[in-house]
């Protein structure tokens, strides 16, 4: 089941032009926010999550 969940992200992940290496990698990364949110880490769309999560992680550097 586990290898079917993969295959299934993967496929879509191609299917929306993403590189599914690259995005599997931005899950694993972002594993907290994708707990919290995860409609916004669906693979046509998590660029724009992984861009928040950008902007929030060098805000919270910026106040350290």
């Amino acid at each position: 089941q586990v290898g079917d969940l993969f295959l299934s992200l993967i496929h879509t992940a191609e299917l929306c032009g993403a590189n599914p290496f690259e995005y599997l990698n931005a899950l694993q990364r972002n594993a907290e926010s994708l707990k919290r949110e995860a409609s916004a880490w669906m693979p046509w769309n998590y660029t724009a999550a992984l861009k928040d999560a950008d902007i929030t992680s060098a805000s919270g550097n910026a106040l350290s």
